[in-house]
């Protein structure tokens, strides 16, 4: 029975993912993740509450994910430069966390239900790049906070805008070569901005 609790509530984490990546919190109905997970609505509320609060630990989750996918660890600039590569690989590799972040930007107006916990994770990145400025090897200006902002900035935006990035480019992301030139664009605008100046 605990076996099918877990799966059910797999099923309908999976279903959420993808309807609220499609269509937002407020454009996603308890009904369609319910068909689309192949489970009774009534399921949804008992495990999770409302649609709000899956919401909420969906993007809770996928933050979490990244986090622990790529971490921040300045020991050179180089190190800087890559951070920002694999956070573009994240990024093209798993599309629904950007589109999730800015639906959440869009529904959300005030403080985050999760705030406390998702900007550990900010302070966390914020902290290793302040100590790298303090150690000489990055720039100290922009300020750690703003660094950290303009590298993920830098590294998701194309995921978040492929429309865009088509018209700049010409080409999408799975166009042979175009991925790994909008990855080395990324890598080395990232470490012109974080270069010490002289």
């Amino acid at each position: 029975m605990v076996r099918d609790v877990e799966q059910t509530k797999r099923r309908l984490r999976e279903a959420a993912l993808a309807e609220f990546a499609e269509h937002g919190l407020h454009g996603t109905t308890v009904e369609r993740i319910a068909s689309r997970a192949g489970v009774n609505k009534e399921r949804l509320y008992s495990y999770f509450g409302d649609k709000t609060a899956l919401f909420t630990s969906i993007v809770v989750e996928e933050v979490d994910k990244v986090t622990a996918a790529v971490p921040l660890a300045v020991a050179s600039l180089d190190d800087v430069a890559e951070f920002a590569g694999a956070t573009f690989d994240y990024n093209q590799d798993h599309p629904d966390l950007t589109r999730l972040v800015l639906w959440e930007g869009l529904a959300h107006t005030g403080v985050l239900h999760d705030a406390a916990n998702r900007g550990a994770h900010y302070e966390n990145k914020v902290a290793v790049m302040a100590a790298a400025q303090r150690a000489g090897l990055v720039a100290d200006t922009p300020a750690a906070p703003h660094l950290v902002f303009l590298l993920l900035a830098l590294a998701g935006w194309w995921s978040a805008t492929p429309q865009i990035a088509r018209m700049f480019a010409d080409a999408d992301a799975d166009t042979p070569g175009e991925r790994a030139a909008r990855r080395a664009a990324v890598v080395e605008a990232a470490r012109r901005l974080a270069s010490p100046r002289a």
